[in-house]
């Protein structure tokens, strides 16, 4: 038997590495920059939004129909928001929902530090740190801070 280094294959402790490494690279394209930067952002305020409102919707012990039903939606409309992993809600219809959860989507300013890194790097088409930037995106990708309440 092979191990992977024998095959040519890096080691899965490297993979993240040149995974980064990778990115990095890729992000000096101002294009892909901005295209990355925006599709990051997006993905991950829909997710933290439509987690917050499931998160409500199950703390007031609301059925997805029942709350279907408070904004004159279909149920699969509901459904959808919150099984699907390729949700693209309007902003309408997640002002609805808060609204029918006693909540607000509201925007928050980045601090000054992510307003430096993501906001200059939109605008500038260039990143200062390409990969501490892509790191800092999949961060909040992965976030999941919840909404409070009205």
């Amino acid at each position: 038997m092979y191990s992977s280094n024998e095959v040519g294959v890096a080691p899965m402790s490297d993979a993240g590495t040149v995974f980064w490494r990778d990115l990095a690279r890729d992000l000096q394209d101002p294009e892909f920059l901005r295209e990355y930067v925006v599709e990051s952002l997006r993905i991950a305020t829909i997710d933290r939004i439509v987690n917050a409102l499931d998160q409500a919707r199950e703390a007031a012990g609301l059925s997805k129909a029942e709350l279907a039903r408070a904004i004159g939606s279909q149920p699969a409309v509901i459904r959808r928001l919150f099984t699907s992993q390729t949700a693209s809600p309007t902003l309408g219809t997640l002002a609805e929902v808060a609204g029918a959860l006693g909540m607000r989507v509201t925007l928050t300013p980045m601090d000054e530090t992510e307003r430096k890194d993501v906001t200059q790097s939109l605008l500038a088409g260039h990143a200062s740190d390409p990969e501490g930037l892509a790191k800092h995106l999949a961060e909040l990708r992965e976030s999941k801070r919840d909404l409070v309440p009205c």
